[in-house]
């Protein structure tokens, strides 16, 4: 069994999920910091205009197609050992991107950036729901971790923008060594040792390549849509190449005497509808992330501080909701019915962002959207109970690395699908004589509508196939314990 052997003392997991929250911000800040940093790499280094993304690409590859592999090896070997070493790894990448001199050496740290993070990642939340078992510890636990996700994006744009005006792009990468030294120093004596089931449990060497080979060729058609197209034949190709991977993988897995991911996790309507429900409403809400931001500097003339700045009241709201209100709100009305009220939350965030103007006020049309993104402080925490709570011990770190993949897949597949319907409808407004303001928020406008969209698919899923998780009396909190008796 992978269960820790000793029960931790409560200080050591709260210590231990300080550990866990600090290695996610890491690597959810990395994927947002480097954004507003580009033009200064470019300049420095010399990138083709091509080349460039590739800063971004290496990273987003490497983490979206290791973490359901690194997920289901931390299971076998200990999720412990797999956390630390991804941590290491990460920060030695880090050295490496901060000291690059070259766009070779660069793009090649950042993709050993994104394999430590996905081996840090992929058993974060398995380590979580294995510390705390308490259902009202767990609760504050996870919504303490979704915080920790939803804010580090827009903190990583405020601090991308003060490091690189304040010193240079080197210590966007830089910054991450003594957090990360700190972590692993605080990791090793806390976190709980696990043996793991062993490799014999689980060493599928050939489902091991099919799904990081599908995931992988997968991950880099998405985020090539945009320059190659959706009709060519590269896409198309690597499109079909990595459904047939996939497809295999799955067939493996079917067959295979120790599978790499057993596929009686899916038999978990929580499992599998929680994946679901992420995918599309991650893929929504990165056209928030993403486009807002685009419309703020674009239409609005806002620089890229003022951008972070603007978007602060958005983290703030989610972070107040999430470690405020949201734990609470699950253990009294159950998580399913938070996770309705949340993308309720989103679809009229999202909503009003499809009427935005051309000449907006910040106060009277975007601060209402800001503190609509509370939404997400209700939505995930729950929705992140529910695709836990379908897993067993031996399965956590699984569970963990599955939930990590869907919400990867879910931000690739958003920013380029969305990125695309807007610039080609932007393309056509201007081809009709809109201005250019007009244009790019004409182009906007279709983005947030499919967003909308896509909510509205999250939340029927939702409603119709999640269930809430039966708990035994033992299991309730005090207020559930209350409204029982009460009724």
């Amino acid at each position: 069994m992978s269960t820790p052997s000793v029960t931790s003392p409560a200080r050591s997991r709260w210590l231990a999920l300080a550990v866990i929250a600090t290695g996610l911000l890491m690597t959810i800040l990395d994927g947002s910091i480097v954004t507003v940093a580009m033009p200064a790499i470019q300049n420095d280094l010399g990138f083709s205009p091509a080349g460039l993304s590739w800063v971004v690409n290496a990273y987003l590859i490497a983490f979206g197609s290791l973490l359901l592999l690194a997920g289901r090896v931390g299971d076998l070997i200990g999720r412990k050992r797999m956390f630390v070493a991804g941590t290491a790894l990460f920060t030695l990448a880090s050295l490496l991107a901060g000291a690059a001199t070259s766009p070779a050496l660069l793009i090649a740290a950042r993709f050993l950036q994104g394999l430590g993070s996905a081996m840090a990642a992929a058993v974060s939340l398995g380590i979580l729901v294995t510390l705390f078992t308490e259902p009202r510890e767990r609760a504050k636990a996870i919504a303490v971790f979704s915080f920790t996700g939803a804010a580090g994006a827009s903190i990583g744009q405020v601090l991308g923008g003060v490091l690189t005006d304040a010193l240079n792009w080197h210590w966007i990468f830089l910054i991450n060594l003594p957090i990360g030294l700190a972590a692993i120093a605080v990791a090793i004596p806390v976190l709980p040792m696990d043996r793991g089931l062993g490799l014999a449990a689980g060493a599928d060497a050939a489902g091991a390549f099919l799904v990081t080979a599908g995931l992988m060729t997968g991950i880099y058609t998405v985020v090539k849509i945009e320059e190659l197209g959706w009709t060519s034949a590269a896409t198309l190709g690597l499109g079909a190449l990595s459904a047939v991977l996939i497809a295999g993988f799955f067939v493996r897995q079917a067959t295979a005497r120790n599978p790499l991911m057993p596929l009686r996790i899916f038999r978990s309507r929580s499992v599998s509808g929680a994946n679901l429900v992420q995918i599309l409403m991650v893929a929504a809400l990165f056209s928030f992330q993403v486009l807002v931001a685009l419309y703020l500097q674009k239409v609005l003339g806002y620089g890229a501080a003022e951008t972070g700045l603007a978007m602060l009241p958005a983290a703030a709201i989610v972070g107040a909701v999430s470690l405020g209100v949201a734990a609470r709100l699950n253990a009294r009305f159950g998580e399913r019915t938070v996770l309705l009220s949340g993308l309720v939350l989103l679809i009229g965030m999202l909503g009003l962002l499809t009427r935005v103007p051309v000449h907006a006020n910040y106060v009277t049309d975007l601060l209402p959207v800001m503190l609509l993104a509370a939404g997400f402080g209700l939505a995930l925490p729950a929705l992140t109970t529910l695709g836990m709570s379908g897993a067993g011990a031996d399965d956590a770190g699984l569970a963990s690395g599955l939930f990590n993949t869907t919400q990867q897949i879910g931000m690739a597949t958003g920013v380029a699908v969305l990125s695309t319907l807007a610039a080609s409808r932007t393309g056509t407004l201007l081809a009709d004589g809109q201005s250019q303001p007009a244009a790019l928020t004409g182009g906007y406008h279709l983005a947030f509508a499919v967003g909308t969209g896509l909510l509205v698919a999250a939340f029927i899923v939702a409603f119709t196939v999640l269930r809430q998780p039966k708990r035994t009396p033992a299991e309730r909190t005090d207020d559930e314990n209350v409204l029982v008796h009460a009724g």
